[in-house]
């Protein structure tokens, strides 16, 4: 059962990259839109999408290892800096993948070019600030299959 850990928590931290990373793509391509007048291309359509689906991936792992954890009654956070981090993780990681559907779904439905832009440019940013919030930054950043 140790191997599923490990494999688990790697792969929600690979992950965690490629959500810092796609949102970085979706503010680098909606943000300089929000305050012109280009259209909103399928290009621009793609990392937003792309931000969506990482978030997405990264709850459900995390839920995954959350239960899997919980079944182990193995403590989640060992060493957080508070005792209530763990539900803070949890609540902010399904906040996230709410805001991050919001943005999706309210810039596909914008009925201008700019209110798309600036819907998946606001959206994006916040749901960035929630993840930004809620890394453990105290454990190591990169984890490849170790426990």
């Amino acid at each position: 059962m140790a191997t599923v850990y490990v494999i688990l928590l790697t792969l929600h931290n690979i992950n965690r990259w490629l959500v810092l990373l796609t949102g970085v793509w979706t503010l680098v391509r909606t943000l300089p839109g929000a305050g012109g007048r280009r259209p909103f291309t399928a290009a621009d359509r793609r990392p937003v999408v792309a931000f969506t689906g990482t978030v997405h991936l990264q709850l459900i792992l995390g839920l995954l290892l959350f239960a899997f954890l919980g079944m182990q009654r193995a403590p989640v956070f060992a060493g957080a800096p508070n005792s209530g981090f763990t539900w803070q993780h949890v609540g902010l990681g399904v906040l996230a993948a709410v805001t991050a559907t919001i943005g999706s779904a309210l810039s596909r439905r914008a009925p201008t070019d700019q209110g798309k832009f600036r819907v998946a440019t606001t959206w994006t940013a916040v749901t960035l600030l929630l993840v930004l919030l809620l890394i453990p930054w105290w454990r190591p950043l990169l984890r490849l299959f170790t426990a």
